[in-house]
């Protein structure tokens, strides 16, 4: 029997309670500190962030978020619309760049109800796809193998973006 290990997994496999309502955002908390990297923030822009998922669906699982706290879309103003879609569609160039997958899911869970898992705070999600990543693991292991681990594609990504020059 092979052993796959995942050990970044652990905190989110163990974790007592699912985030309730009162508790701090995480996209919030990692805005306000210095270190983006502790925080696995990979880029800031005047309106967004991008956010490696810690627990990803897939390699390369980024989120995109509004800086402001904000729940809900008609919350949004134009700047902030116009700057998240600008950066969707950067972090899929950088995406395609470092990591060559063959499609993505992007997609926003608006509400609990939705699957949202921090309803508070707006987000969508960038899946990377690559022809065969769905295979019998998830079904019959309950297992999803992660084939690289966050800090290396975190400075991957870092370095992608601060050497490409397009903003789209």
């Amino acid at each position: 029997m092979n052993q796959l290990w995942a050990p970044w997994r652990l905190a989110y496999v163990a974790a007592a309670t699912p985030p309730t309502e009162g508790d701090p955002c995480f996209i919030c908390r990692g805005l306000a500190a210095s270190d983006d990297r502790a925080h696995l923030i990979a880029l800031r822009t005047t309106h967004s962030a991008v956010v490696l998922n810690r627990f990803p669906y897939n390699n390369g699982h980024l989120l995109v978020a509004p800086r402001a706290h904000k729940g809900n879309l008609q919350d949004l103003d134009a700047a902030e619309i116009l700057d998240i879609q600008q950066t969707l569609a950067r972090m899929v160039g950088v995406l395609d760049e470092v990591l060559h997958p063959e499609g993505y899911n992007i997609g926003l869970n608006l509400g609990r109800a939705a699957g949202a898992g921090l309803p508070g705070h707006l987000h969508w999600h960038i899946v990377p796809r690559w022809n065969g990543d769905t295979n019998f693991m998830p079904v019959l292991g309950d297992v999803k193998v992660i084939a690289q681990a966050l800090d290396a594609l975190y400075d991957g990504l870092v370095s992608a973006i601060t050497t490409t020059t397009s903003i789209v």
